[in-house]
């Protein structure tokens, strides 16, 4: 099972940089809008856990 895990992320990696090579831009754009919904996922549960608490 380590093998297939280690040649998974392998195959990510590959995928990515070649997403990067061949399309900066929109590569950029992935991350740029990954982090902002990665942002605003922890500010909402920021918001569920004051709710939770009764702030």
């Amino acid at each position: 099972m380590q093998r297939v895990k280690k040649i998974l992320l392998w195959v990510l990696v590959a995928f990515a940089a070649y997403a990067i090579f061949t399309s900066p831009a929109q590569a950029a754009e992935i991350v740029k809008t990954s982090g902002s919904i990665l942002g605003d996922g922890v500010k909402n549960l920021g918001h569920f856990f004051d709710a939770l608490l009764g702030r």
